[in-house]
């Protein structure tokens, strides 16, 4: 026993300090750089990105797509953004539409997954303030295993930072297929609570082609029109310096964090088509339809997120957002990441001056 720990000891401490070694660096000395710019109100006015990936942990459905996304700045007065995502063509990223294909018993069509909005934030109070940014210090000798092997030096660069307090307003529509059985459970109700105008409630079960019975399935569509109200923070810096022994350093992130109350007036849950079932599964009886009136929904939700960009012509973006969406009551919870590449930006200064010879 004493062996063996003895000799787990002696790999541990060999181990150990080979990584303290591997830390230890030489060039630890102060350095000096060449201010570039540092210019954090000189930033590009419009971004247009690409959104390849997005993911959404959403409770009414899961799904995952791609999408587009614009920001405008107007000055230091205000800024606009437009966002517009759907799932991929496979049902698979469709999470709720999937599973209707494969088990809905009711003759409704499933929605695609589609979301729009489209928003300003009033710039209450836009100003500069003196700060620090962290650049890592990089050298081209440190290309390949080189960089991998040492631990990146840092250095603290004074910089200006363009600090936005706001207020948004926006707008916001969306649509999509959910499973309907699951929010009967959820809310304590049942098939037979879903009911023709004349009374007639919908089966419990049906009859498949092989002569089984089995349960009755409900899927439905749910489409919002709302809005939102909420307040921003934003941090721009946009400085660039040049280290005398090291690459030039740029810090040019755009930052958001926000939070907003969801609203949505409008909301609609598509009444029940639905076919009775012969003993193998035919058809038989006239088609009727069951209203969804009993199922409970929430007009009012809340997120906050952050996004984040950078004042390049080409770069690419980020965005985290988490909340309660307005929808089924029980079914509104949702966590969404998205992902933008590549991100197009200008400045929109295409005029150049003309002299007479």
């Amino acid at each position: 026993m004493n062996y063996r720990f003895l000799l787990i000891m002696t790999a541990f401490v060999a181990c150990t300090g080979h990584l303290f070694a591997q830390g230890e660096r030489k060039d630890k000395t102060a350095v000096t750089y060449e201010e570039l710019y540092d210019e954090p109100y000189s930033v590009n006015k419009l971004f247009i990105g690409i959104q390849p990936l997005y993911g959404e942990l959403f409770v009414t459905n899961v799904n995952a797509g791609f999408g587009m996304e614009a920001a405008y700045y107007y000055k230091d007065k205000a800024d606009f953004h437009a966002h517009f995502r759907k799932t991929y063509s496979q049902q698979f990223f469709d999470f709720s539409r999937d599973l209707a294909a494969k088990q809905s018993s009711v003759d409704n069509r499933a929605e695609v997954y589609n979301y729009f909005e489209l928003g300003g934030t009033y710039h209450v109070k836009d100003f500069e303030q003196s700060s620090k940014t962290k650049m890592f210090l990089y050298k081209k000798s440190y290309r390949g295993d080189k960089w991998a092997a040492r631990v990146p030096l840092s250095a603290d660069v004074p910089c200006k930072v363009r600090k936005i307090y706001g207020v948004r307003v926006g707008a916001i529509i969306w649509d999509s297929s959910t499973d309907l059985e699951r929010v009967l459970d959820k809310q304590g109700l049942t098939n037979a609570d879903l009911k023709t105008a004349e009374g007639v409630p919908l089966p419990d079960t049906e009859f498949n082609d092989r002569g089984e019975a089995i349960e009755v399935h409900p899927f439905t569509n749910i489409a919002t029109v709302g809005g939102y109200v909420g307040g921003s923070m934003s941090w721009i810096k946009n400085v660039a310096v040049n280290f005398d022994k090291f690459e030039e350093g740029i810090d040019d992130l755009i930052f958001t964090a926000y939070a907003d109350i969801l609203l949505s007036p409008s909301m609609r849950l598509d009444d029940l088509v639905y076919t009775n079932k012969g003993p193998n599964g035919e058809p038989i009886g006239p088609t009727m339809t069951y209203l969804v009136d009993p199922v409970k929904t929430k007009i009012f939700g809340f997120r906050m997120g952050i996004d984040g960009r950078f004042n390049r012509q080409f770069s690419w973006a980020y965005g985290i957002e988490t909340g309660y969406r307005p929808s089924i009551q029980g079914r509104s919870y949702y966590a969404l990441l998205k992902i933008s590449f590549p991100v197009f930006g200008t400045n929109l200064d295409y005029k150049v001056e003309s002299f007479g010879k």
